[in-house]
């Protein structure tokens, strides 16, 4: 059906009311107008009357009339943005292309919204009629961000049937909101007689209009209809000493009174299309079986029965929702074996006009449950191509399970939603189904209706449906892949690695040549499974085979997403510089494809701010997850969505918000979903970390024992992360009761973690292995033993430079032993003294950074060029006792590179030597 933008025309002889006028005249100097009364209450001919009498005003009116079909918050501000182009040409363009990206970033479309309409010149009025048919807490969210953030020449007027999910209270209180409500709406005594005797030329007496008045307290709708009833009556004044009840009575009474003085034909048209929310001559010719549908919505426009026209070419209407609800409880309780087959005549008519979604609707309303599995199949393809997952879910929720079961592909899309609740024993059974249906010899072939209707055979208006079922023969070509993909995925969630090979290996075998993208996805799905066992890699080759493959699929998106997942192998491969690579690389291609790119965008953001925090890089870190929270605050329950939480927690523990951490932590373990992906973090393990670096040891030995993790446990993968929460633990112990020697249980547990590490190339584990092994020698006094390790540890990765937080996050037992390092650099150092190197280079980045108070000799800080970080970093070791060439390998950048940075420092300070900037940088507390 077509969007609703045209604005009513005035209602030939409305009423006058100033007094109303007057209340939406003051909206010009707030953000929101809201009208909101029950049915009936003239909302809309009160708008439409009030734009008529101010037009050619200095402003703009975009008016957009809403229903059900609008409630998803893609297609809501779609509608808004394609109202507000029909007068202001090309405005929201860019919005309008971030809708189509999935899941939508709710707040990144508004924000370009807004900026567009902040250039418009002139006032902009965006009128939302019947608001409350899409009202929900995820459109109000969106509503209440706009509201907020409108420029001062946009006025927003809502018209609803009930108050909004929306902060009216808030700009209430502030003088930001205009109320129009049902007591301003009922005509007053005035009104109703000019409503009656001016515009329905009734001539009523004095006492009939007060009893009319009376009893319908001014209620617009309930005068209407009693006006139609009165049209030709000679005994006027016995029907309105009859008119009596309260509203529901009324209505249904005076309903009867109109609807017996209607002619056969038009009340049996009026009852079989009550069950249509739109209204147009062919669709209505196909419900009832008749040819006049046009004419009929003609006929009963110029009779004021009830209809409203939905576009400027009177093409669309729908009738009153008062009178509608009226029609189909007559309809009910009269002809309730008709409503079925008019529904599903609906639905063939939608369908052979490639409307997708509203024929599934009427064939669900109409309880043709295998006609409307069968369109869902169709429109799966067009679905999955637009990300519009949640109508998907929706219609699976309403077929009967038998219809599901009986659909190859509707079960398996059904066991995806399962996945993503975390129902994993539902998607085993729901993917057994899949299997089942697909090798019934009794299921109608791909393309055919349950009817046996070949899609080519159909109505030649059915092209669009035509092609759908040719999308629906690949869908259905590629299901054993995707069936074993998901196994995959099933097997992935339980840790099982050999079902997780094994059933990616058979969707290999099971995908054709040119069949790339589940060809990606099976050789994805074996470099997970790889990375499970540990075998880095492994695991390396073949994802990367992967990512080539979705690439050759033409499959961006995936593509880049995909090098998140690429880039934490290279971490666990002890390459974090690689890694930044990578994700930097992917997130230029990401970010040169637009808004159409925001998922991929906002899960490279959140790999980044990891790689920057773990380099010592805060700044970084933060920047990068502030630009990846608008998309994940709005996102599905995704990847990216858990990953954010997980990194905004580590740098919250940096910045010494255990309490912040903990929380964000709660929040990831609650989005968390296991499937795709090896756990290879646990949540749990994170908190467990955090509550022993702040001393909770009690907590974090909870952890230990509902994670069954103990020092005599198989060295696994899997397992890693846990076994090395529980080392942290044990010294923790050691340091609060070191006569109890818990230190010393993690020795073994170590050596055993070390070796499977080095034999699979994980150098990642092996630096923070070495690293605690460090540790755990140091506090057994085997200091000797303890700074062998620490040199191992900087010398386990060809990028040592990229560690930084690993270390410092140990506190104050690492930086001693950093420092025990500088020492005994000739005695224990490896390397050509890397070691001393390394932990001059830590220590210096421990160093914390002082406040930059104005000093007398010298100009305030608010003058001066700010030093960078780096460059803060080169200043502290010029402060000592190292040579320019020992700075730059400390800080492992080139002389020339070292040069330039202390160039930049001089000419920051105003200095033209090392000593002089030492001083300079000392009387501004800069060192």
């Amino acid at each position: 059906m077509a969007t609703k933008l045209y604005i009513p025309a005035p209602r030939r002889g409305f009423v006058a009311r100033p007094r109303l006028r007057e209340k939406l005249r003051l909206g010009a100097a707030s953000g929101l107008t809201l009208l909101s009364a029950p049915a009936g209450f003239g909302k809309t001919a009160l708008l439409a009357d009030w734009l008529g009498e101010t037009a050619g005003q200095d402003r703009l009116v975009a008016w957009l009339s809403l229903d059900p079909a609008d409630g998803e918050p893609a297609s809501f501000w779609s509608g808004i943005i394609t109202s507000l182009q029909s007068v202001v040409p090309g405005i929201g363009s860019t919005a309008l292309e971030l809708i189509g990206s999935s899941p939508l970033a709710t707040e990144l479309v508004l924000t370009t919204l807004v900026n567009d309409l902040a250039a418009v010149p002139g006032d902009v009025w965006l009128v939302l009629d019947d608001y409350h048919t899409v009202d929900s807490h995820a459109v109000g969210a969106g509503m209440a961000y706009f509201v907020e953030h409108l420029p001062p020449q946009v006025h927003v007027v809502v018209s609803t049937r009930a108050d909004p999910d929306l902060p009216l209270s808030r700009w209430r209180v502030r003088g930001e909101l205009v109320e129009i409500r049902a007591a301003d709406l009922r005509f007053t005594p005035a009104e109703t007689a000019a409503y009656l005797n001016d515009v329905a030329g009734l001539g009523l007496a004095e006492d009939q209009v007060s009893t009319l008045d009376q009893r319908t307290e001014g209620w617009i709708a309930a005068l209407q209809l009693a006006a139609l009833s009165l049209q030709d009556r000679k005994d006027a004044a016995a029907f309105i000493a009859r008119f009596a009840g309260d509203d529901r009575y009324i209505v249904d009474y005076l309903v009867e009174e109109v609807l017996e003085h209607q002619p056969d034909r038009v009340r049996n048209f009026l009852f079989h299309t009550a069950v249509l929310e739109g209204l147009t001559g062919p669709l209505c010719d196909a419900v009832t079986g008749r040819d006049d549908g046009s004419a009929m919505l003609l006929a009963l426009e110029r009779a004021n029965l009830f209809v409203v026209p939905l576009d400027d070419k009177r093409e669309w209407y729908r009738y009153h929702h008062l009178f509608a609800d009226v029609l189909r409880g007559r309809l009910l309780s009269e002809d309730p074996a008709r409503i079925p087959l008019l529904h599903q005549r609906a639905s063939h008519w939608y369908e052979s006009r490639g409307h997708l979604e509203d024929a599934v609707r009427h064939a669900l309303a109409g309880q043709d449950f295998d006609r409307a599995a069968h369109l869902a199949e169709l429109a799966v393809p067009m679905l999955r191509r637009s990300r519009q997952d949640a109508v998907l879910h929706g219609w699976l929720k309403e077929l009967p399970d038998a219809a599901i079961r009986r659909s190859p592909l509707l079960s398996v899309f059904y066991g995806g939603m399962l996945m993503v609740s975390g129902d994993l024993a539902g998607v085993e059974q729901r993917l057994d189904d899949a299997d089942r249906a697909l090798a019934d010899p009794q299921r109608p072939p791909a393309g055919r209706d349950p009817a046996g209707m070949d899609s080519a055979d159909r109505d030649p208006a059915d092209r669009d449906s035509a092609g759908m079922g040719g999308a629906e023969i690949q869908e259905l070509q590629m299901l054993p892949a995707t069936i074993a993909m998901y196994r995959a995925s099933l097997a992935q969630a339980r840790g099982d690695v050999a079902g997780t090979s094994a059933h990616a290996r058979r969707a290999l075998d099971l995908a054709g040549p040119d069949h790339h993208f589940a060809r990606g996805a099976a050789a994805a799905f074996l470099g997970l499974a790889a990375w499970a066992n540990g075998d880095v890699r492994e695991a390396l080759d073949t994802f990367t085979q992967a990512v080539s493959s979705l690439r050759a699929a033409g499959n961006l998106l995936d593509e880049l997403s995909s090098t998140v997942i690429l880039a934490d192998m290279w971490l666990a491969a002890g390459r974090p510089a690689e890694a930044r690579r990578m994700c930097q690389n992917a997130l230029q291609q990401a970010e040169a494809r637009g808004d159409s790119m925001l998922r991929a965008s906002a899960e490279l953001h959140v790999a980044l701010s990891e790689i920057c925090r773990q380099a010592g890089d805060l700044t970084g870190a933060k920047r990068h997850l502030e630009v990846a929270s608008a998309f994940v605050s709005q996102g599905p329950m995704t990847e990216s969505r858990y990953r954010w939480f997980v990194a905004g927690a580590l740098v919250a523990q940096d910045e010494g918000q255990p309490d912040r951490a903990l929380g964000y932590l709660d929040q990831a373990e609650e989005l968390f979903r296991p499937g795709f992906f090896p756990e290879v973090r646990p949540v749990p393990a994170i908190k467990a970390r955090v509550w022993t670096r702040e001393g909770n040891l009690a907590e974090a030995a909870r952890w230990a024992r509902r994670a069954g993790i103990a020092v005599t446990d198989r060295a696994d993968y899997m397992q890693e992360y846990n076994h090395l929460t529980l080392v942290r633990l044990l010294l923790a112990e050691h340091r609060a009761h070191p006569d109890t020697g818990a230190a010393a249980d993690a020795v073994d547990l170590l050596d055993r973690l070390l070796a499977g590490a080095t034999g699979s190339g994980r150098a990642g584990s092996v630096v923070e292995i070495r690293m605690l092994q460090a540790l755990v020698h140091d506090v057994l006094g085997q200091r000797r033993q303890a700074l062998e390790a620490l040199g191992s540890a900087f010398a386990g990765s060809p990028e040592p430079e990229e560690y930084v937080r690993l270390f410092l996050d140990e506190g104050p037992a690492m930086t001693g032993l950093l420092r025990e390092a500088m020492r005994a650099a000739p005695e224990a150092a490896t390397n050509d003294g890397g070691a001393a190197a390394q932990a001059q280079r830590l220590l210096t980045l421990a160093a914390p950074q002082q406040p930059q108070p104005a000093r007398p000799d010298g100009p305030p800080p608010s003058d001066v060029d700010p030093l960078s970080e780096r460059e803060l970093q080169v200043l502290r070791l010029l402060d000592s006792e190292l040579s320019g060439p020992e700075i730059a390998r400390a800080l492992f950048i080139s002389h020339n590179t070292l040069r330039t940075h202390t160039k930049h420092i001089f000419t920051k300070l105003g200095v033209t030597s090392r000593r002089a900037a030492v001083s300079r940088a000392r009387g501004r507390g800069l060192i």
